[in-house]
């Protein structure tokens, strides 16, 4: 139920909402920073009848791009990796999310099988009373016929 609850979450952050004047005030730069953001490949806001919508995701990234270059000196090329970098890395912690979740998931159904492979063993044992044994049965069922052809 968690993870409805996150990817719900998500896509509200996702979702594009703030026009560029309010997102740029949003974030504290200039909306010609956004339009920088935006030609450089930083930024990736919607288009919604060809105007841009930004997204609170979109702007918590504008203020990462912000603190990068602002805080750390890094420059606009160096930002574009760290955020690919970033990127690929979320995009393979889902990926391992899903891998968890379905090994999980297969060693649940293994479990299952196991046991319901035990419990039909147990089924077919039979108890014998302490000391008794099943007759004998012989190794070659056929080798009783084949005694009696000889005799005839």
């Amino acid at each position: 139920m968690k993870g409805k609850r996150e990817e719900a979450g998500k896509k509200d952050r996702d979702e594009a909402v703030y026009v560029i004047s309010v997102a740029a005030r949003l974030a504290d730069v200039h909306p010609q920073t956004l339009r920088i953001y935006e030609r450089k490949g930083l930024l990736k806001p919607a288009r919604v009848r060809n105007r841009r919508r930004y997204s609170e995701a979109d702007i918590e990234r504008c203020r990462l791009i912000q603190e990068l270059t602002q805080e750390m000196g890094v420059n606009l090329a160096g930002v574009r990796m760290i955020l690919e970098m970033r990127d690929r890395l979320e995009s393979l912690q889902s990926e391992m999310e899903q891998a968890k979740r379905a090994l999980q998931e297969a060693r649940e159904d293994a479990e299952r099988r196991l046991d319901d492979l035990r419990r039909s063993f147990r089924n077919e044992i039979v108890p014998l009373p302490r000391g008794g044994l099943l007759p004998a049965v012989p190794a070659d069922p056929l080798r009783l016929l084949r005694g009696k052809r000889k005799e005839r």
